[in-house]
């Protein structure tokens, strides 16, 4: 078990998660989202978006005022973000987010049984991926704690289990016979992992093989380059700036 991050309601707020209609939206008719400027839960909206080849706009929190007039005006129905407007919608709930954009754009697979494949292996990277989202708001002794604890569980509890997937569907991709928010997410959480560890997939060849391959995918590539709107990895700035936003009291 991690330990040692700070307290649950500033994380529940960054990394938090139903939908309601409202009238604040782009002029531009791109989707727009609301959060702060690095990764946080928002991240994977920008992975899924740009692996759709969807344009959208971004508004950085950078003040707590800012995040206490989105509450004050009702924009943040749990007072958490990330918020994403888009199709008339604010949405709220990075989980319900991201089943709306997969769903809009053909990466949810076809049917249910092949839905509930792609939730099960997106929960799975969720899982690994919020450990090491979390991990830059730990106290340096649990950083250094944790990070080994999150490298092994990559090598020995969800990556395997991902190769597995890999070798017993046969097709490239882990549901069907293509692209899907499965396959995008996992790929997130791979290059997560490698910036930690840049070794981790070593001893998994089929999962280097879908790196390359999903990678090269001419949306995900275009994402992948320098200038994008991929963020990096968070820093020390980053984590004061969103401390200071959502601190309570």
């Amino acid at each position: 078990m991690l330990q040692g991050t700070h307290t649950p309601g500033v994380l529940r707020k960054v990394f938090g998660g139903t939908h309601r209609n409202l009238k604040r939206g782009s002029m531009s008719g791109k989707p727009k989202l609301t959060y702060f400027n690095g990764r946080g839960r928002m991240e994977s909206i920008r992975w899924l978006l740009a692996a759709a080849g969807v344009e959208f706009e971004e508004d950085f929190l950078e003040t707590r005022e800012q995040y206490l007039k989105l509450i004050q005006d009702g924009h943040l129905l749990f007072d958490q973000v990330p918020l994403v407007e888009i199709d008339g919608m604010k949405m709220v709930q990075t989980k319900a987010i991201l089943s709306y954009i997969a769903g809009k754009h053909n990466l949810y697979g076809k049917g249910l049984k092949e839905r509930a494949f792609i939730d099960t292996y997106v929960e799975g990277t969720t899982d690994l991926m919020q450990m090491i989202l979390t991990l830059p708001f730990s106290p340096p002794e649990a950083k250094k704690k944790n990070l080994p604890l999150i490298i092994e569980k990559a090598k020995n509890r969800y990556f395997p289990a991902y190769e597995k997937a890999l070798k017993q569907h046969g097709q490239g991709f882990l549901v069907g016979n293509q692209l899907s928010w499965a396959d995008v997410h996992l790929l997130e959480a791979i290059l997560m992992v490698e910036e930690k560890e840049p070794t981790v997939l070593s001893e998994f060849p089929l999962l280097q093989g879908f790196k390359t391959r999903i990678s090269n995918m001419p949306t995900i590539k275009k994402f992948l380059q320098p200038g994008s709107q991929r963020k990096p990895q968070p820093d020390d700035k980053y984590v004061a700036t969103v401390m200071k936003i959502l601190k309570e009291g």
